[in-house]
């Protein structure tokens, strides 16, 4: 499956991105995430395989990256957030785990 974006309200769930356009990898260092490079590519196959689904939870207007969340197929949603952006993660989590129950009926 392609990457599922999400209009959450205040936020915007979206894939990962590292390209010309947008790069989370400077976000998704300051989260600790050790080679954050390699962690898009693997959040990028997590979808085609739906193994893993993982977003970006950005601020809509700028798409600057404030958490991550992610959810294997059947489980619960669980994420990280950086400094200050904590409410970020709380507020779309019940958001991805609707998603979650969907999966479930197609």
């Amino acid at each position: 499956m392609e990457a599922v974006e999400i209009n959450a309200g205040s936020w915007y769930l979206r894939a990962l991105r590292d390209d010309d356009r947008l790069s989370d990898v400077p976000a998704l260092s300051d989260l600790g995430i050790a080679d954050p490079a390699a962690f898009v590519v693997a959040a990028d196959a997590g979808w085609a395989d739906e193994t893993r689904f993982t977003w970006a939870v950005c601020e809509p207007t700028t798409g600057e990256l404030m958490s991550l969340i992610t959810a294997d197929p059947g489980g619960r949603p669980d994420g990280m957030a950086r400094d200050g952006q904590q409410s970020s993660l709380d507020e779309v989590r019940q958001v991805v785990t609707r998603f979650l129950l969907s999966l479930e009926f197609r």
